[in-house]
């Protein structure tokens, strides 16, 4: 039988052994409950935030005043969820083997703090706002390393395009399967890659 503890223990969906906390370029994407489009909607092929959306947009915008070496790059705002690029620039990366981690040491590293601490004030001020609903966000958030000028060109793409092709985006709750949503934007990406080089 599966004990309480366990049941309620949630897998990491962290790359196991990185630091988070190094500098480096890290694409994260932040989903809403059960995607639900709080933050406004697609109009034609533009994005109109409502005031949820600008106090999500607003927060993100200052990231960098609450953590002095974190800068950002390309993002969106999208109905449910957020796209960015966060950059760590701590000016002084240490010697040696920063990729392994101790499990104590993973809960304070910079990213998943970055985050949650987002996380916290975008929902603080979403619920001082208006009491029609709870707002609340999927746990977690989804990261991807950006390792070279390769991946950081396709998906700072991505992340422009993102409400021109909303019909299109894994987050849009429409009746699109998923498969063919994940062969539009191989295609999309694919073909913007070839005009871009």
């Amino acid at each position: 039988m599966i004990s309480q503890e366990a049941k309620h223990q949630r897998k990491s969906i962290r790359l196991k052994d990185y630091d988070y906390s190094q500098n480096g370029y890290y694409f994260v994407t932040i989903c809403t409950k059960n995607r639900e489009e709080y933050f406004g909607q697609i109009s034609g092929d533009e994005m109109i935030l409502n005031e949820c959306g600008k106090i999500a947009r607003q927060n993100w915008l200052e990231i960098p005043d609450h953590f002095e070496d974190v800068k950002l790059d390309e993002h969106v705002i999208m109905p449910n969820h957020i796209h960015g690029i966060v950059i760590i620039d701590s000016g002084d990366e240490p010697v040696g083997n920063r990729h392994a981690c101790s499990l104590q040491e993973r809960q304070y590293q910079k990213l998943p703090v970055v985050i949650g601490s987002y996380k916290s004030a975008v929902t603080r001020e979403i619920n001082q706002i208006q009491n029609k609903f709870h707002f609340k966000w999927q746990k977690s958030f989804y990261d991807h390393i950006i390792r070279n000028d390769r991946s950081l060109h396709k998906i700072r793409h991505y992340i422009h395009y993102n409400s021109l092709k909303w019909k299109y985006d894994r987050e849009n709750l429409n009746i699109i399967p998923v498969e063919q949503k994940k062969d539009f934007w191989k295609q999309f990406l694919q073909s913007s890659q070839v005009k871009s080089v």
